[in-house]
């Protein structure tokens, strides 16, 4: 059952996608060694990290990946963590139905926001990966304390690493940064594809948000769903940016919903059912919502995809997210 811990202040609504899930504190015992399978790089590695250089001795055989993503781009890079945090709350394995089957034995699910040091302790790894999360020196300390670990890089915001920096530093530490720069590089040629045959997006404004409990709210640059947007050519709306602070999401109250109004609109609802946008009244006054050009995301996993930021990820959103901004933008 997915935990939905109560996050306090309109500067964290936003981090409530990320805290869907608490882990289990069973034992490690059960959990398999998971050794990668090949190496493009030779070892000892040193990877840069806000934190400073970190060096990675030998090619690590037992991964444990709590970042938001991080299990899955080790998986993408042929490697299976012995223990992940499951951040959007997938249960099972712990990741989207786009990193399925990668899998020969389920990892050990840990917390999210306050990992059990004990039970990442006890699954022995000789590598932790944390490149996308509070990002805050007592975290790091704990971890590091365990095994050599990842955290962000050198000047990201905490939860905002990009999914390329994200590919980079934890291929560097496998040992894969072939195979990393490899994947980059064919998701950046799907986003490039995908524009070019959407021509109309270039340039024009796009509003993300959310509706939850308290309300909608806007995301700005630096999240992975704009930048997603902007990869396509889209323009985060200008209004929305002028607003950017310290946090990636701005809530936005009933008065102000106007601030949601572009050329196109794309929301999705975090804990709440999907008619609760798309049936109220207040919603529905929004011009690009009477034009047709508002889409609701309203499948789960489709929503999972689009938050993810992960390079298997985008891959799914790019497939089926795509089609409903063109038909959108034509409506």
């Amino acid at each position: 059952m997915r935990s939905r811990p109560v996050l306090r202040g309109a500067a964290l609504v936003a981090v409530a996608v990320l805290a869907t899930s608490c882990g289990s504190d069973s034992s490690a015992e059960d959990a398999g060694e998971a050794a990668p399978s090949s190496s493009s790089g030779a070892f000892p590695v040193t990877v840069a990290t806000a934190f400073g250089d970190v060096t990675v001795d030998e090619e690590p055989a037992r991964v444990v990946a709590l970042g938001w993503s991080d299990a899955e781009t080790a998986l993408a890079l042929g490697v299976q963590p012995v223990g992940a945090s499951d951040w959007l709350g997938f249960g099972g394995e712990g990741v989207g139905p786009w990193a399925e089957g990668r899998y020969d034995e389920a990892p050990e699910i840990i917390e999210t926001l306050e990992p059990s040091l004990e039970a990442i302790a006890a699954l022995q790894p000789d590598l932790i990966l944390d490149t996308r999360s509070a990002g805050t020196q007592e975290r790091y300390d704990a971890l590091s304390g365990i095994a050599p670990t990842i955290g962000p890089p050198e000047g990201a915001a905490n939860y905002l690493t990009t999914w390329q920096e994200q590919l980079e530093l934890v291929g560097e530490a496998l040992g894969r940064s072939e195979e990393a720069a490899q994947l980059q590089s064919d998701v950046e040629q799907q986003f490039a594809d995908t524009a070019a045959a959407n021509p109309q997006f270039e340039g024009t404004e796009v509003a993300v948000g959310a509706y939850t409990s308290e309300g909608f709210g806007a995301y700005v640059r630096g999240d992975a769903r704009v930048d997603f947007m902007e990869a396509l050519g889209f323009t985060n709306k200008p209004a929305i940016q002028d607003l950017a602070g310290e946090n990636f999401f701005i809530p936005v109250s009933d008065e102000e919903l106007r601030l949601l109004d572009a050329p196109l609109t794309v929301v999705f609802p975090i804990f709440v059912d999907p008619a609760e946008i798309t049936g109220s009244p207040l919603w529905q006054t929004l011009p690009s919502v009477q034009q047709g050009h508002a889409v609701v995301l309203e499948d789960e996993t489709l929503v999972s995809a689009f938050s993810s930021g992960s390079a298997l990820g985008i891959e799914y959103a790019l497939e089926n997210a795509v089609p409903l901004f063109s038909d959108a933008l034509a409506g």
